[in-house]
């Protein structure tokens, strides 16, 4: 039996007309439940751009992006954001936590803007963020943390809507080779116990190697 298609695109361009540029030729991809893909590429390849594309957080020029069937071309900004918040998670090179909030409730605000209760949010948070390492870290905030503990608190966040995908830009780039070690185990870890899958930017061949698939981008295409 075939697995599930999460996301796929077909034929994505992305082009900046004031520079006359075309970031993205002809991107065609699919992503399917419980696979690990990395994307690999020079800088200026369209990495980056294709994740932010396959999140709904940019618009191709031309081309189709679907996402659980859905194409997020079509749909108003509304069913956009909730689409994303329920089918996918984002991790990024920097953690993106916020700095006056509890690690708690950076992991549990994407299931407060869901208008979860804030009980359920906090207990589920709890869950993950003891899955992931943090359950005795929970009350404090980001800058008390090590750099591998803010990206495992961003990995739990990314996680806490069960997402069906998470997409991850450069999820370890700003971390020593052993932290970085310790998050490619997690991210291995919770693609096994949950069959998330994961499409990872990346420049680091260790983790392009542990995530199965490796395909790489040159000049707007997968080659």
């Amino acid at each position: 039996m075939s697995k599930e298609i999460i996301l796929k695109c077909r034929n994505l361009v992305k082009r900046y007309g004031d520079l006359d540029v075309d970031v993205l030729k002809g991107v065609n991809l699919e992503i399917k439940v419980g696979e690990r893909v990395a994307i690999m590429g020079a800088s200026g390849s369209g990495k980056s751009t294709l994740l932010h594309l396959l999140g709904g957080l940019d618009k191709a020029t031309s081309g189709e992006v679907m996402l659980n069937g859905v194409n997020l071309n079509t749909v108003n900004s509304g069913k956009l954001a909730k689409l994303r918040n329920q089918s996918l998670g984002f991790i990024y090179q920097s953690h993106h936590l916020l700095g006056e909030f509890t690690v708690l409730e950076n992991v549990a605000m994407p299931l407060l803007i869901g208008n979860e209760s804030v009980k359920n949010a906090q207990t589920r948070a709890k869950k993950l963020l003891q899955r992931v390492g943090l359950g005795h870290r929970i009350e404090h905030k980001p800058g008390e943390l090590s750099g591998g503990e803010r990206q495992r608190a961003a990995v739990a966040r990314a996680l806490i809507n069960n997402p069906a995908l998470i997409l991850a830009d450069e999820p370890t780039g700003n971390l020593d080779s052993r932290t970085a070690e310790s998050v490619y185990q997690l991210m291995l870890e919770l693609n096994q116990e949950l069959q998330v899958s994961f499409l990872v930017v990346t420049h680091d061949h260790d983790l392009a190697a542990k995530l199965g698939t490796v395909l790489h981008m040159e000049d707007g295409l997968i080659i």
